[in-house]
């Protein structure tokens, strides 16, 4: 019967006081299945002994009934032939198997209660475990989604400290700096280009003023 104590205590166990204390509780679950079955296994191996026990009883009891009632039929084939004195005889033993039967009856009585309470314990122990198992699972999930919870939360509050993002503004402001640096250079040269052009508006004017007055003069010599 210790055996089911054993199974109790661990079957009755605060799990989530456990998955507190534990550095991986899944691991720490599985473990725990895995000595269940363990302690399981030993149980089902003792009510396995409780039951052939019960059996051997049973056998004796039934051999020691069929004797007796061997016996009383024999006396009654002695009487009816007429001899009285061999009816005792079989009487007497009737009498003694009688007597073995009735005391194994109340060990066998025994034994088989005791064997029904211990297959109903056991078969309530694989139900437990088969609940536990199941609870593992649910608490494996509970376990992971906390996990991934305590992650993302972990990484907002990197984004959400200063630091990360003043670098960005630093990067920012670097951006626009060769941006501007960029569109001065790009004016400069628009400026530059205009300036020729202007240029060369103002020499092709000259031009046409020294071809005039070239014109003028040739006409009064």
């Amino acid at each position: 019967m210790g055996i089911f104590g054993r199974l109790s205590d661990i079957l009755s166990a605060n799990v989530n006081e456990l998955i507190d204390r534990a550095e991986d509780p899944q691991k720490m679950m599985e473990q725990m299945i895995r000595e269940m079955h363990e302690q399981l296994r030993d149980a089902k191996i003792q009510v396995a002994k409780a039951i052939a026990d019960e059996k051997r009883l049973q056998y004796q009891l039934k051999q020691n009934e069929t004797q007796a009632q061997n016996w009383e039929s024999k006396a009654m084939l002695a009487l009816k032939k007429g001899d009285e004195n061999l009816a005792k005889e079989a009487l007497k033993q009737k009498k003694t198997y009688d007597g073995l039967a009735e005391s194994i009856r109340p060990q066998w009585e025994q034994q088989n209660n005791m064997s029904s309470k211990l297959k109903d314990s056991l078969r309530a122990l694989e139900s437990k475990i088969d609940e536990a198992r199941r609870k593992k699972e649910i608490l494996v999930a509970r376990q992971k989604r906390a996990e991934a919870q305590k992650k993302v939360h972990e990484v907002m509050s990197g984004l959400n400290d200063r630091g990360a993002f003043a670098k960005f503004d630093r990067m920012e402001q670097k951006v626009m700096e060769i941006e501007a640096q960029a569109d001065a250079a790009v004016e400069l040269e628009i400026s530059s280009l205009d300036d020729q052009f202007k240029a060369l508006e103002a020499s092709s004017d000259v031009d046409d003023e020294l071809a005039a007055l070239k014109a003028k003069l040739s006409l009064n010599p």
